[in-house]
């Protein structure tokens, strides 16, 4: 689990990816490596997810590549097989988590509550993702968890943009943010990758990412 973080610690942002088309992939691929975040999570909210995360782990073999909104422990097995090697759950789901866990799958669960984050760290899973982070109280709840819970730290993803993500990794106990603005789903689909380089090199410009 250590050595899986270490490019997300580096980069501190996982671009949150929703694939709806395999020739998507290549694209895709070329954007975020020649920016310098080999980085994707690819979210299981398309018919063709598992299909590119297996295209994308074929063609991109250095990218560290994880699958995201996974709700059932099927999808979790049917993930690893496609070639992910993290999974992101959007809540915290005890049959999918002790699942994950007794199949060695690393996983960042999702919290929003410190019910759930004690629920995390009593199966030694520290590092956490929280979901949907500006919905849920943002940077000051996260604030206000950090003493209570030290042990803990947070990749905070729905509703981080540009615009506040230095406010989030300011924080001691945030590892990384989870975005979805920078690889949008329409310039995937207009197969506009040189705009998707572009924002993912201005974001890592902005926050030092990969310093």
């Amino acid at each position: 689990m250590n050595e899986l973080f270490r490019p997300i610690l580096k980069a501190k942002i996982v671009p949150v990816i929703k694939l709806t088309d395999i020739d998507q992939v290549t694209g895709l691929g070329n954007a975020l490596t020649k920016a310098g975040l080999p980085i994707a999570e690819i979210t299981l909210r398309s018919p063709v997810a598992l299909e590119c995360i297996k295209a994308m782990k074929d063609e991109f073999p250095q990218m560290l590549i994880g699958a995201g909104t996974v709700t059932t422990t099927d999808q979790a097995d049917a993930a690893i097989e496609a070639g992910a090697v993290f999974i992101v759950t959007p809540g915290f789901n005890p049959t999918v988590v002790d699942h994950c866990i007794s199949k060695g799958y690393p996983i960042i669960p999702g919290v929003t509550s410190p019910s759930l984050v004690e629920w995390a760290l009593e199966r030694g899973l520290t590092r956490l993702k929280f979901f949907p982070a500006e919905a849920s109280g943002g940077a000051n709840y996260l604030k206000n968890l950090a003493p209570v819970y030290p042990e803990a730290s947070f990749m905070p993803t729905g509703g981080v943009n540009k615009n506040n993500i230095k406010e989030y990794l300011a924080l001691p106990n945030v590892y990384a943010c989870g975005g979805s603005w920078i690889v949008k789903t329409a310039l995937l689909e207009a197969h506009d990758f040189a705009e998707v380089e572009r924002l993912t090199r201005e974001v890592l410009d902005s926050i030092g990412g990969n310093s």
